[in-house]
């Protein structure tokens, strides 16, 4: 539990390092983050008052920049 919390932690500092907030809301809210719900490109649209088109393309351009980076 302990090193599940850890891992946790140091996941939560490296998001909050390469996303940016909109891109840190969306992923946080898609892949149910911090204890919210996982929700739909969709249902995340209409929360933030922006097309379901956008939200796809924030999605996979932040899931890009984690990915980059941790294969550097």
């Amino acid at each position: 539990r302990l090193e599940e919390e850890m891992n946790l932690k140091k996941l939560d500092a490296y998001i909050k390092t390469v996303l940016t907030k909109r891109e840190q809301e969306i992923i946080s809210l898609r892949y149910g983050l911090y204890g919210k719900q996982e929700t739909t490109q969709r249902e995340i649209a209409e929360k933030l008052h922006i097309s379901r088109s956008y939200v796809s393309r924030i999605e996979k351009k932040a899931l890009k920049k984690l990915k980059t980076t941790l294969e550097s």
